[in-house]
């Protein structure tokens, strides 16, 4: 089962919503952040999930907005989901570690021009992280939902330290 539809079957925890409601409520979350979702599907998602008596509609429909609820086989779902993430590690799929893998084909300035571009990056997402981190709650964000944002910000952070480390190393042609 994908993050989008295990999202949006935690976002229906709380009560029944309509597909606007759970998008606004995987906003509040910043999901958008560290999660792969992509709002759009959240209504193609909510109709494979009723069609799959994970969830149910419970109000509207034909014209005017559907409501859904999360039914007992979705709360199973859930936590059966929920368990296994917490259980295993996958790998993290990054075109980055392609890149690395074919650094030896970069002119070296080409490539201590992109690994200090990277870093750019990284400082501006652990930057971004930050400004997120101290608005959140002014929105009405549970506290716990700071963590997933947290150990995002901590792997850009050790990405740049490492990228520090690299970059010294490509400088002394220690690499490729």
């Amino acid at each position: 089962m994908s993050s989008t539809r295990v999202l949006i079957l935690g976002a229906l925890l709380a009560g029944p919503h309509h597909g606007y409601e759970v998008r606004k409520k995987l906003q509040l979350w910043g999901v958008e952040h560290w999660a792969n979702v992509a709002f759009g599907s959240i209504y193609h998602a909510l109709t494979k999930l009723s069609q799959e008596g994970l969830v149910e509609v419970v109000e509207g429909g034909k014209g005017s907005k559907t409501v859904y609820a999360i039914t007992g086989e979705g709360q199973a779902e859930f936590r059966r989901q929920l368990d296994g993430y917490w259980r295993q590690i996958m790998p993290i799929v990054d075109p980055f570690l392609v890149a690395i893998t074919f650094m030896d084909q970069l002119p070296k300035a080409e490539l201590l021009a992109a690994i200090r571009d990277r870093r750019e990056i990284l400082q501006a997402g652990f930057a971004m992280a930050e400004r997120v981190l101290a608005t959140d709650h002014q929105k009405g964000a549970p506290r716990h939902i700071d963590e997933a944002l947290r150990l995002t910000s901590a792997e850009f952070r050790a990405q740049f330290e490492w990228l520090e480390d690299v970059v010294g190393r490509v400088e002394r042609d220690e690499i490729p």
